[in-house]
């Protein structure tokens, strides 16, 4: 029986200042001043029109997730306009989590203390590397000591959480430099780390003119002594690139890879809803461009399907499998309303091949191995 699960919401915001080579975001350059305001209200339109599309008057909501893009380059009124109109629309704990992607260019990070009195109670900055080097060859606008500068201010400016993102298997990169990155990570003391390897995507510089990247033994030797360093400070790992102290983990990504709810408002945003009346899950993307989603003439519905349950399967390990954790085959049985057979058998493959397990020896429970995770591609199409 398919189950109502919680319900998060994100919201894009596209621009940045300058497209990374990287990127294969839904994110666009900033050529002119952007609209705040006229934004703000396709938004709340957008938000609107699923609440009735769905009938989620009544839902409460989870969490909130506003990313881009570059989020921070909305002044802080803005961000206080948004989110006020959001919150009239749904019941929600008054310690509702609410993340705010930011660079750590000095402007932005000057305005962190006007977030969080906006309502935004956890930040998220887009570091990627502490060396100056590595930052201009992924394209970043912000140089090392803005990084620093804005992992302190983020101490300092009343939200109760920070997250630094780090990547590691940059070009020309060695052990000892992503290790460094580590260790600067850790002195600045955030509370959660999203630390992931780049990764080359189609349609983007970096595809068409691939720079030159560690080899694959640099690679694993990063991964290995860089969760080991991770342990030591007290970080826990919870999913395949996210570590956090204690308490901290990110409510919002959780409720994602456990196959939880999420309404996608903003250019490109991409949503998921389920039905438990109809037995039916949903996806939805919204209008990518920001011309077109600033058209008042233009829904901004672009495509709306129900997810095939031949489908299920796999699109619930593509998000659970990411997870440290252990899952059970009846919280699979609420989130897919499908029964247990229809991963039992292949879930006994993979624990013969060493990639899944049942911790403790309950048989009820699975979880990825150490191997799984290192393997996690292999694993996962064992589940198409």
């Amino acid at each position: 029986m398919l189950k109502t699960p919680s319900l998060s919401l994100y919201i894009h915001i596209p621009w940045c200042v300058q497209k990374c080579p990287y990127c294969d975001f839904n994110s666009h350059a900033l050529k002119n001043n952007i609209p705040e305001d006229d934004y703000v209200e396709q938004l709340i339109q957008d938000l609107d029109c699923d609440i009735e599309r769905f009938n989620l008057q009544d839902r409460s909501l989870f969490s909130i997730f506003i990313g881009g893009g570059t989020p921070s380059l909305f002044s802080a009124a803005a961000i206080k306009s948004l989110l006020s109109q959001v919150l009239t629309r749904f019941e929600h704990n008054k310690d509702i989590e609410i993340t705010l992607e930011a660079n750590p260019g000095t402007v932005e990070a000057d305005k962190f203390k006007a977030f969080f009195a906006a309502g935004v109670s956890r930040l998220s900055i887009g570091v990627q590397s502490f060396e100056s080097d590595k930052l201009i060859k992924l394209g970043r606008i912000h140089d090392s000591n803005q990084a620093k500068k804005a992992a302190e201010l983020a101490t300092t400016c009343g939200v109760d959480s920070f997250n630094l993102d780090l990547m590691h298997g940059l070009p020309q990169q060695t052990l000892t430099n992503a290790l460094d990155d580590i260790k600067t990570a850790i002195k600045l003391a955030p509370t959660h780390l999203s630390w992931y390897q780049l990764t080359i995507e189609p349609n983007t510089p970096f595809y068409s003119k691939p720079p030159k990247l560690p080899i694959d033994d640099v690679l694993w030797d990063i991964q290995d002594q860089g969760v080991e360093l991770l342990a030591q400070a007290g970080y826990q790992q919870y999913e395949i690139s996210a570590y956090s102290k204690p308490e901290f983990q990110c409510q919002h990504n959780l409720n994602y890879w456990k196959f939880g709810d999420y309404l996608g408002i903003g250019c490109g945003a991409h949503g998921k809803i389920t039905d438990s009346d109809k037995q039916v899950i949903y996806r939805t993307i919204k209008v990518k461009h920001p011309k077109g989603y600033l058209d008042k003439e233009r829904v901004h519905l672009d495509h709306l399907n129900e997810v095939a349950k031949d489908e299920l399967p796999f699109e619930y390990m593509m998000n659970r499998l990411r997870l440290v954790s252990a899952f059970t085959l009846d919280e699979y049985q609420a989130a897919t309303g499908l029964p247990m057979q229809t991963i039992l058998p292949k879930l006994q493959l993979a624990k013969a091949k060493g990639l899944m397990a049942n911790p403790d020896g309950k048989t009820e429970q699975w979880q990825v191995t150490k191997l799984g995770h290192r393997y996690l591609n292999d694993l996962l199409e064992m589940f198409l």
